[in-house]
């Protein structure tokens, strides 16, 4: 790892539901003075609506048309539009158990404390435990394919441009943090 990492002025962070890349990216951002583009913003309408694919597409690309920004998500329906435009690409690769646990603990608090997200949306006892929709079931489902795509989707040429920082524990990536 090089002293002072220059992740660039577009950077997207990417990693497994429950990673830490809402939290991690608004660090950077605040750190770097970029405007974070939240992407669960852009895609989750009222009542848990999925914006429409090419209308989701769109608000990211407006949103990421900037010449600046961080942006943290996983959304493959957008992935070439931003992956196209980033100049660093952020990976928290963190084991299962971690990012299982950290997530956990995420649901619990914004079940108990009635957290809003996004456009009045929030979790509910019902959906996070009791759903085929639950966000613990998706990220139990979705890890390892993340784990085994996300190296064989950096070899395309079209992402041969992307600086990658794959960060493998919540210290290491604190520390690459502190170093930018």
């Amino acid at each position: 790892m090089q002293d002072r990492p220059d992740p660039g002025l577009r950077i997207s962070v990417i990693g497994t539901t429950g990673s830490g890349k809402t939290t991690f990216a608004h660090a950077l951002a605040q750190r770097l003075d970029l405007p974070h583009v939240e992407l669960d913003a852009l895609h989750w309408g009222p009542d848990w609506t999925e914006t429409p694919r090419d209308e989701f597409r769109a608000r990211v690309a407006a949103a990421l048309s900037a010449e600046r920004w961080v942006t943290d998500g996983n959304y493959s329906k957008a992935r070439d539009v931003i992956w196209s435009r980033a100049q660093t690409l952020v990976w928290l690769d963190y084991p299962l158990r971690i990012a299982f646990w950290r997530l956990l603990r995420r649901t619990l608090r914004r079940t108990i404390t009635r957290e809003e997200l996004w456009n009045g949306n929030r979790e509910t006892w019902r959906g996070a435990f009791f759903s085929r929709d639950s966000l613990l079931l998706y990220q139990l489902r979705t890890y390892r394919r993340r784990r085994r795509d996300y190296p064989i989707l950096l070899t395309q040429p079209e992402y041969a441009h992307l600086t990658l920082v794959r960060l493998r524990s919540p210290r290491e990536a604190d520390r690459w943090l502190a170093q930018v």
